[in-house]
């Protein structure tokens, strides 16, 4: 059932691509290029964006026609487009509303902190209990109310730190391709194949996004799909247990936030910076390596990390 939603997620974000691009086109919805980052970025600028939308619809597609409207598939889906349409309420205002930053700072937190609470709400709901599970032990710490808390930074961090990432043609869609894939086998070893077929959904849809966002793109996901697949990968970290899995799995989306954390830290403390230009990836690029070096690497590590995420599954279940 999971390779079905897969390849429907896959076919539908095909055969949307060549509706909705130029739908983007036509409504001017291009993306701005900030003046301050890599020169080669320029080129980009007016690039159509919000192209998230077909990943959403993909993995919509997929995972109620193979799930139906099963209470996990509807919370998962639920997070998805909570994240979702905050990202496309930014978009929108940095396209049309000419708003650089988008939506304020305390309005997106705020949002985020609203999706996070419904998560949080979904996982005791579905009785998903109290126990965070510690990678490559038998070790289940029992943390009572504040998993909830737990919860709501859970999906402030993952959606942040997949936005932070989209930086580069094809690699948030990528990297996210291969969490997803990963936690279809983590879902159907611990039972939860609901939560497989979900994450196939969204895997295959972010495979399909790449043929039109690998390098050179002709679209971007934009917020819209960076902050929806941060709220997807969050929620079955939730319900799947696998939270600090997540940690492991998305250890490039970690590294990126990393390393503008050090650079903000070190710039405010010394006044120098640690890295060429944060996150990661404009380190490299700024550091001679094409883009398409630089993703290709950043797709080896995550796989790589996919792999040990997986091998870290001892004692759950």
């Amino acid at each position: 059932m999971s390779i079905l939603a897969g390849g429907i997620g896959l076919a539908t974000v095909l055969l949307l691509g060549p509706l909705v691009i130029p739908l983007l086109y036509r409504l001017k919805f291009g993306q701005e290029i900030r003046d301050d980052g890599p020169r080669a970025h320029l080129k980009k600028r007016g690039t159509a964006t919000m192209g998230g939308i077909m990943i959403l619809a993909g993995t919509a597609l997929a995972s109620f026609l193979v799930n139906g409207a099963s209470p996990e598939n509807l919370f998962l889906f639920a997070v998805m487009l909570g994240c979702g349409l905050l990202g496309f309420a930014d978009d929108y205002l940095k396209i049309v509303f000419r708003r650089p930053l988008g939506l304020r700072a305390r309005a997106k937190m705020l949002g985020l902190l609203i999706v996070g609470a419904f998560l949080a709400w979904s996982a005791f709901i579905l009785q998903r209990g109290t126990l965070i599970a510690i990678p490559f032990t038998e070790l289940k710490i029992q943390v009572g109310l504040f998993y909830y808390l737990f919860v709501v930074l859970v999906l402030i961090a993952t959606a942040n730190a997949v936005n932070l990432t989209d930086g580069l043609d094809g690699l948030a869609g990528g990297l996210t391709a291969i969490v997803g894939i990963a936690y279809v086998v983590i879902s159907l070893l611990t039972g939860h194949e609901a939560a497989a077929v979900f994450a196939a959904a969204v895997a295959g849809s972010c495979l399909g996004f790449l043929k039109f966002n690998h390098y050179p793109a002709s679209v971007f996901m934009g917020d819209t799909g960076s902050l929806a697949l941060g709220g997807a990968l969050a929620g079955l970290a939730v319900l799947t247990a696998s939270e600090l899995t997540l940690v492991i799995l998305g250890g490039v989306f970690v590294l990126e936030v990393i390393s503008v954390v050090i650079q903000v830290i070190s710039f405010q403390m010394t006044g120098k910076r640690v890295f060429r230009m944060s996150p990661l990836h404009h380190h490299f690029e700024l550091s001679g390596w094409p883009e398409v070096r630089v993703v290709s690497f950043f797709w080896f590590i995550g796989c790589c990390l996919a792999v040990l995420g997986i091998l870290s599954l001892r004692g759950m279940g």
